[in-house]
């Protein structure tokens, strides 16, 4: 809605038929594996995720130590964010490049009074089958016209194969089979309600560009973990860090140092994915935590006791790790659990190919005299390993996420600066890793 004001439409783009066609805007889509969190994560593409900027957040992520950089999806930059409106009167979330303007901070000036900003020069085309054509200008200019628009198609356009089912203690299994999680979407309708309420105020939106750290699992299964005994920030007001820490006393968070937000779980025998939201996470017992755990690690047909080691050895080296981050302080932040839901195909033993019918199978003393002069006598074979199905090593990675509370000595001229590591963090994790062992240990 707002390009021709904003940007140069129609130049510096390349490709008629990608993304928004001539102005060179990446659509955004919700992203469909999002199982927790209160602000939209969008899809701009295969590796790429965005989310509303806060300027700490940002900050942050450029300031992370190196030894944190293995545990945190990568930072790619900012993009400007706007609405606008397609051929059939919905309105779409549409990604521009964002240029710093020289000489000015743009992080003190309110959104709605930054310069105008053209094109950067690196190309933010994404590929996409639903082409649009340019509406025009002085339809596109209009905040008034943005309000008599369509609400937002939900029928997504990007979608998971795999249908999803949210699992609630009230109701039990759903019966409505969606190809999204269904938090993804109830986040995506908040925002951009959000958004359209200040959309005679604001025509832009900075958003963080970040890597979408399920893109190379085939079929992401996912815990979204709250870490930590509290969740406000130094700079929240009374009444919020009541409310969080009414939150935390109510829940694990308090007990274990950790709290489920969110989770999805690839069911092999019903080939869905299974739900929860953070609602369910906040009234879970220590023994219902646990509960939540061996669920997260069960497929539908068995509990996947492979990945044990490789989800212990990540969570003892990000333990390690934070240990060593003097006065650093991750309040509300989130710790993401990911493992591949399809298991990997046993290996094959090797075995003769017997002829096909018709076909004499050939002498192998013949092979040998044609080819090379005869060989030794094989080793003897390796001992059988303890699993008679020998598998490839499963999927499995853990990410920090969230850092719009986070602080450390000299960050932002914070005003309070904390002493060694942040232990409720690291007691979330030691909950973590005790709980995991214990159901190891259960089920050998």
């Amino acid at each position: 809605m707002c390009v021709p004001h904003t940007m140069e439409a129609g130049k510096h783009s390349t490709g008629q038929g990608q993304g928004q066609g001539s102005r060179g805007g990446v659509p955004l889509e919700p992203f469909v594996h999002q199982v927790g969190g209160h602000t939209s994560m969008m899809r701009y593409d295969d590796h790429t995720v965005c989310k509303p900027l806060i300027s700490r957040e940002q900050r942050f992520y450029e300031s992370l130590p190196p030894e944190m950089k293995e545990f945190t999806p990568e930072y790619k930059g900012v993009v400007l964010v706007c609405f606008e409106g397609d051929m059939d009167g919905y309105i779409n979330l549409v990604a521009y490049p964002y240029v710093e303007s020289e000489g000015l901070d743009h992080e003190e000036l309110p959104e709605r009074d930054q310069p105008r900003r053209k094109h950067s020069r690196r190309s933010l085309h994404r590929s996409s089958s639903d082409h649009k054509e340019d509406r025009p200008a002085h339809e596109s200019d209009s905040s008034e016209n943005l309000q008599e628009l369509k609400s937002p198609r939900l029928d997504l356009q990007i979608h998971s194969d795999v249908p999803f089912q949210m699992l609630d203690g009230n109701s039990g299994l759903s019966s409505e089979k969606i190809s999204h999680n269904p938090w993804s979407l109830r986040c995506h309708k908040q925002q951009l309600s959000r958004m359209r309420s200040e959309s005679k105020e604001r025509k832009f939106y900075k958003f963080l560009l970040l890597e979408n750290v399920v893109h190379h699992f085939s079929y992401p299964c996912i815990l979204d973990l709250k870490m930590g005994t509290r969740q406000h920030g130094d700079d929240a007001s009374e009444e919020k860090a009541a409310r969080q820490m009414k939150k935390c006393e109510q829940s694990t968070s308090a007990t274990l140092g950790v709290r489920v937000c969110g989770m999805q779980v690839y069911q092999m025998d019903t080939g869905h994915y299974l739900c929860r939201n953070k609602y369910y996470g906040r009234g879970l017992s220590i023994e219902g935590f646990r509960h939540a755990l061996y669920q997260f690690m069960h497929n539908g047909t068995q509990l996947r006791k492979d990945l044990f080691e490789p989800m212990l050895g990540k969570l003892r080296s990000l333990k390690a790790v934070l240990e060593r981050q003097a006065s650093y302080r991750f309040y509300s932040s989130s710790l993401l659990i990911i493992y591949e839901g399809k298991e990997p195909e046993p290996a094959e033993p090797p075995s003769e190919k017997e002829p096909l019918a018709g076909q004499t199978a050939p002498d192998p003393s013949l092979i040998i005299q044609e080819h090379t002069p005869p060989l030794p006598p094989p080793p003897a074979p390796p001992p059988p390993p303890s699993d008679p199905h020998s598998r490839s090593p499963p999927s499995v990675d853990v990410r920090m996420i969230d850092f719009a509370h986070s602080t450390f000595k000299g960050f932002r001229d914070d005003q309070t600066v904390h002493d060694g590591p942040d232990r409720g963090y690291v007691f979330g994790l030691e909950s973590l890793i005790n709980i995991l062992e214990a159901i190891q240990e259960d089920n050998q």
